[in-house]
């Protein structure tokens, strides 16, 4: 999906501009924000690509008009009444109309800092060799799925060199469709590959400047 999210190398939007000594929050709401998105993670109706996916598919106008974690609460809104876990009318009035649905797991206080090192794990035992190697030059695919994709589009139909070789992961393509657990558990293999800042961006990139992308290996064909 081409959505406004993947902006890099897009116009008329300026350069970044990093804030100096950047607090981890601008303001107390914003911990609620990434607590509730952790929290209603950890009960295992959605997994992170559905999540990303979420953030990624507001519309144009909420998401340029949203801060960071406002934009994560408003997909947080979209995955809470999807599953049938809240009504448009309680997003509304924000009250309950009764009594919560059961959920299987539910991240206890205690448990948080334990989940928080262990994280999800992705990578899977492979099921066929490695396509690519290190040193092997390949090309991304140009491509525009319908759906959710990690494939940034500034490097989409450019050639690169693969840096490193990452074992076999989810593929968040797949692992992000459907809306019910079990979710996809498609693995592909995944690989550092590395762009020249000139061929992505042309002769004004800095001198230099190198571009690394993880990219599974669907995204990937060899270099001709």
């Amino acid at each position: 999906m081409n959505g406004l999210h993947d902006m890099g190398g897009m116009q008329c939007y300026g350069p970044v501009q990093p804030e100096a000594d950047e607090p981890l929050f601008h303001a107390p709401w914003e911990k609620r924000a990434l607590a509730l998105t952790l929290a209603m993670g950890a009960t295992g109706q959605w997994n992170i690509d559905m999540s990303r996916s979420a953030r990624e598919s507001l519309p144009p106008a909420v998401y340029m008009g949203s801060s960071y974690y406002e934009i994560w609460i408003r997909a947080l809104e979209v995955l809470i009444r999807e599953c049938g876990l809240v009504s448009e009318a309680e997003l509304a009035s924000g009250n309950a109309a009764g009594p919560g649905r059961a959920l299987p797991r539910i991240l206890q206080a205690g448990e948080v800092a334990a989940a928080l090192a262990r994280g999800s794990p992705t990578q899977r035992e492979p099921r066929s060799p490695a396509r690519f190697a290190p040193g092997d030059r390949v090309q991304a695919r140009q491509m525009h799925p319908s759906g959710h994709t990690r494939l940034p589009r500034y490097v989409r139909g450019h050639t690169g060199t693969v840096q490193q070789v990452h074992g076999a992961h989810l593929f968040a393509d797949t692992h992000s469709t459907g809306r019910l657990p079990p979710f996809d558990d498609t693995a592909h293999w995944l690989y550092t590959v590395v762009f020249d800042g000139r061929d992505l961006w042309g002769p004004q990139s800095e001198p230099g400047l190198q571009v690394s992308v993880d990219a599974w290996e669907p995204y990937l064909e060899p270099a001709t």
